[in-house]
């Protein structure tokens, strides 16, 4: 199961290379919900945004990101001053007190690294240049997927976890997964989206949580517990990966709509899974894009052969940061 994947979060890049265009109304209920629901949004996602506005919607994003920005620096202000004082009082409690409470050793051992945490975060949050980690998305994050609507493209932002149409929301919970939808499943757990919504994703690389004795290609040794690592995929030479993915529109009387996507996953290639891996993103061919977007719900068998006519690549991995 892929469960963390450097994108393309820049929705310019899905307009440059297939033509298609955004529905800004969709990032604009996006980046407001963020402010209720603390939607997860990649830095580079919000940062396609910050540059120069020029409709009407792309200067209430702006607005929007400003506004979020300025209430999570002041709560991170707030937590450092707190947890300062913190520590400033535990250290006198220890100074002046043969036998500190416990509170206050606590205190000495827990607010040095909130007040780290609390400057890392505020540090990120003013940095305006990008690093890689800024365009990665885990299980909950939001990106940018392409779609069809009404026979044109259309980029929308979408929630990488696919809570089906229908579905009541406890499926999140009940089903934590659905992040990746298995080529084996397509037809019975995603049969209201296999055949009805694809969308496309781009990826640059993958990450995926191994053991570190199947990465090393040999067994447990005695009393040896198994130790998770996580690996970084990418091709080699490198290329931009197109990801088949299914997504839904999820609305029910009360409570606020979501789009959300799955990556469609399938056996891997000999140098994955020795690496220590059973499973990988499904890539299409560039050349199938249409096809793929634009499926038969009665053909079935035209969408296997695309994943069947999958590109060739070989797959080197390392160990992630």
């Amino acid at each position: 199961m892929c469960y963390s994947a450097q994108i393309r979060a820049n929705y310019r890049d899905y307009l440059r290379l297939f033509g298609a265009h955004i529905s800004i109304k969709e990032f604009v209920k996006l980046f407001y919900g963020r402010q209720e629901a603390k939607f997860k949004i990649p830095k580079a996602m919000e940062a396609a945004f910050e540059g120069e506005a020029g409709t009407p919607e792309e200067q209430e994003i702006q607005r929007l990101i400003a506004a979020y920005k300025a209430e999570r620096s002041m709560g991170l202000e707030k937590e450092l001053f707190t947890q300062r004082k913190r520590l400033a009082d535990a250290e006198r409690m220890v100074e002046t007190h043969p036998k500190p409470p416990k509170a206050a050793l606590e205190s000495l051992r827990i607010a040095p690294s909130k007040i780290s945490k609390a400057r890392l975060d505020l540090d990120d949050l003013r940095r305006t240049d990008l690093l890689d980690r800024d365009s990665r998305i885990f299980p909950g994050v939001y990106a940018p997927v392409m779609v069809v609507r009404d026979g044109q493209r259309v980029v929308l932002p979408m929630r990488y976890q696919c809570r089906p149409c229908g579905k009541p929301a406890f499926y999140d919970t009940k089903f934590p997964g659905t992040y990746n939808a298995r080529r084996d499943s397509l037809e019975r757990f995603w049969s209201g989206q296999f055949g009805y919504s694809h969308g496309l994703l781009l990826v640059d690389t993958f990450y995926e949580n191994v053991k570190r004795h199947d990465m090393e290609q040999r067994e447990l040794a005695p009393d040896e517990k198994p130790e998770n690592v996580v690996l970084q995929f990418k091709p080699n030479p490198p290329e931009l990966m197109y990801i088949a993915c299914l997504w839904s529109h999820w609305s029910k009387d009360g409570e606020p709509d979501l789009l959300s996507f799955a990556a469609i996953t399938d056996e891997p290639p000999p140098e994955v899974r020795n690496a220590g891996h059973d499973r990988m993103i499904m890539r299409i061919k560039p050349e199938h894009v249409d096809a793929w977007l634009n499926p038969d719900p009665n053909d079935l068998k035209a969408m296997y052969s695309i994943f069947d006519d999958r590109a060739s690549a070989y797959y080197e991995h390392l160990l992630a940061a």
